[in-house]
């Protein structure tokens, strides 16, 4: 299922633009930084141009170096149904 993805970038800093951006409210908030539940994302992309770090990308194009964001996710929606 395709998603996007908020990578460790957003880590201490939880902008939430992209929060307000969503129309369908699947960007949740964890202590260390913000999650996009995969199966609630409708692949819009209107929160990318909101985050001002650039931390977000569609799961498929999540850069190597941050591809643990992926499995940092899916445990993050594990322990927070």
């Amino acid at each position: 299922m395709e998603s996007y993805v908020i990578t460790s970038l957003c880590v201490g800093v939880k902008d939430k633009g992209c929060v307000a951006a969503c129309p369908v409210d699947c960007i949740y908030e964890g202590e260390k930084q913000l999650y996009i539940k995969p199966g609630e994302c409708i692949c819009c992309a209107a929160c990318v141009p909101e985050c001002p770090v650039l931390a977000i990308f569609r799961d498929e194009e999540v850069p190597e170096t941050l591809r643990g964001s992926i499995l940092e996710a899916v445990d993050f929606f594990r322990s927070n149904p």
